[in-house]
């Protein structure tokens, strides 16, 4: 009980430098998921024209997660150096996996006879990935969405090791010292960010489906 007082006191006298590592972690894992959905979207668009294709980016893709994250950073840094190019990097490639995943199975399982009701109704082949394939492939799109967030919020910690800031470099003082309530101002942050965009991103993962349901019942 004292340890969490102390925790409190902490927030209340270091609020400032709190939440600017908050922002810092905050902002990094939400680039990271950006920029992983903007590849790796077309990428698994991509993929469901070309079987062979396909199987060789996930094979890439599933190497790429094996490599310890302190192991990519630091092989990421080789060539960018410190600071926030490097985190951000990482955790576009920790975030590859569930998104391109997903959105290739979403995209692969779309009803076979409503692509093409939409070709009988005479669609482009653009008209029916905006219009039909995509929509109905939202609600597996989104969970991949979720599960990356979540990873690169956890992934995020560590990237105080190449400098560039984050709920991780409050964590890693805390380990330097051996000071428990410094560890615990930065973990107890990280999860509850974690939490927090978990709970959002189902919420929206759950209202895409609604829609879905809605639009097939109409």
């Amino acid at each position: 009980m004292s340890t969490l007082l102390d925790v409190f006191e902490l927030f209340r006298n270091e609020w400032e430098m709190i939440l600017v590592s908050t922002s810092e972690h905050l902002f990094m894992s939400v680039s990271g998921v950006i920029i992983a959905i903007l590849i790796g979207v077309p990428l698994a668009i991509w993929m469901t024209k070309n079987e062979k294709l396909a199987l060789i980016i996930q094979t890439s893709i599933n190497i790429i997660q094996t490599i310890p994250s302190l192991a990519l950073l630091l092989m990421i840094m080789i060539f960018f150096g410190l600071g926030y190019t490097t985190a951000i990097l990482a955790l576009v490639c920790y975030s590859f996996l569930p998104i391109v995943q997903n959105t290739y199975t979403g995209l692969q399982n779309v009803d076979r006879h409503l692509i093409e009701a939409g070709k009988g109704m005479g669609m482009t082949p653009l008209q029916l990935l905006l219009k039909v394939k995509i929509p109905l492939a939202m609600p597996v799109m989104m969970a991949g969405f979720r599960i990356a967030t979540v990873v690169s919020i956890g992934v995020a910690t560590i990237a105080t090791f190449v400098g560039a800031g984050g709920l991780g470099a409050v964590i890693f003082r805390g380990i330097l010292s051996t000071d428990d309530v410094r560890i615990l101002a930065g973990s107890i942050p990280a999860a509850i960010l974690a939490v927090s965009v978990d709970f959002l991103l189902k919420w929206a993962e759950k209202r895409s489906g609604v829609h879905l349901y809605k639009a097939r019942n109409h």
